[in-house]
């Protein structure tokens, strides 16, 4: 019977990527819509063999750590050090509590890794107690001296490119840290030549060439065309919702409180707005609509606030592996006035959504005092949704 070992991660995230150009530390920018980090480190809190993922930090950036990370769980940041490695050591030092029998660390800066690399992660480390995933070079490769000439042509059968999430038995890569630490060893570049130094054989696994590290500014844009190439189901949908008015003195109205002499008479807050987005969403994912999902029947939704509707519509997309590109309401009232609060509504449903306020229209409009919106008796909303699925079919 194979013995069950206690797996736990290292998410290193204390560096600054200067190289990844202006727009601080590279793995708090967003890429496709998500932090870097997000992506990073949601593998590894999600997988069923891993029982608890220690980021290590710069302590100036727990503030957008927390933002980037809140939906995920993990164990309390730890201050990392001047360099990876001591940030990496940092890390197991943090779980030494835990006793964990093995360890996978993994840098930040790669957000592209998958629960199938981590799984073969873990078998190697139980089967080595040392071993990184690699790919092959494919390219030829020069040795090139101080001068610019070529002095060597390796072999690239034999070249490998490392990755990580790298693998060990705990306690074995714990002992090397401190020995390198008592030693004044902090020149290592990764966690293998550490192992190697300290005398350990690290063994191969099959790595991914999916899973690279983001560098540079030209990796962030490559890296978002291929992302946005993988979402070739483009939809739309279109959404309509109206509530009278009744008694009251404001009106909720794309998540923002509106002072008004009325009322909304409605089950939940009446937000016309957001219930048109709603529907405009579920409809892009041909997934019903609001009623469907929140019946007016059921007091569970009495008197409910609409951005929770909102933020499910959204998380709906998000399980199907894809990603809202637009969201647009127009309102249709002529009282009260939208335009002074055009782009607190926008602000608000950016924040709900989690879609860039770029990506978020209102618009309002009179109907020329015809009709009920006309004679003051309610408000209405059309609204709009462009989304990008995977191809399934």
């Amino acid at each position: 019977m194979t013995e069950t070992l206690k797996t736990a991660a290292i998410i290193v995230a204390a560096g600054r990527g200067l190289r990844a150009g202006a727009g601080g530390p590279k793995q708090y920018r967003s890429i496709a819509g998500r932090t870097v980090i997000s992506r990073a480190m949601e593998p590894f809190c999600g997988h069923p063999d891993v029982f608890a993922v220690q980021p290590v930090l710069n302590p100036d950036d727990t503030v957008m750590f927390n933002e980037a990370v809140a939906d995920l769980q993990y164990h309390a940041p730890t201050s990392g050090g001047a360099t990876r490695q001591a940030s990496v050591h940092a890390g197991l030092e943090a779980l030494a509590g835990d006793a964990p029998d093995i360890v996978l660390i993994h840098d930040a800066a790669r957000p592209f890794v998958t629960p199938a690399l981590i799984a073969r992660a873990i078998a190697a480390a139980q089967l080595t107690g040392a071993a990184v995933p690699a790919v092959p070079v494919t390219d030829t490769i020069k040795q090139v001296g101080v001068t610019g000439h070529v002095e060597a042509t390796p072999d690239r059968a034999q070249l490998r490119i490392a990755q990580t999430p790298q693998a060990f038995r705990f306690d074995v890569i714990l002992e090397a840290h401190r020995r390198a630490a008592r030693e004044g060893r902090s020149d290592f570049t990764d966690d293998a030549a550490l192992a190697e130094w300290a005398g350990l054989t690290v063994a191969t696994f099959e790595g991914d060439v999916a899973n690279m590290k983001l560098t540079t500014p030209e990796d962030f844009v490559r890296e978002e065309s291929r992302l946005a190439a993988a979402l070739g189901d483009i939809r739309m949908g279109t959404g309509y919702d109206v509530h009278a008015f009744g008694d009251g003195d404001h009106l909720m109205i794309c998540g923002v409180r509106v002072p008004h002499t009325r009322g909304f008479l409605a089950h939940s807050d009446g937000d016309v707005g957001l219930h048109a987005l709603v529907d405009a969403i579920l409809g892009a994912l041909a997934d019903g609509d609001i009623g469907s999902h929140f019946p007016p029947s059921d007091d569970k939704w009495k008197g409910a606030a609409s951005d929770k509707f909102l933020k499910y519509a959204v998380d709906r997309v998000t399980a199907r592996g894809g990603r809202i590109a637009n969201l647009e309401v127009t309102l249709i009232c002529e009282r009260p006035k939208i335009g002074p609060l055009r782009d607190v509504m926008r602000a608000r449903i950016s924040e709900i959504t989690g879609v860039a306020l770029s990506r978020v229209a209102v618009k309002a409009t009179t109907s020329e005092r015809l009709g009920f919106t006309g004679r003051e008796e309610g408000i209405a909303a059309t609204a709009a949704a462009t989304i990008r699925l995977p191809w399934t079919d």
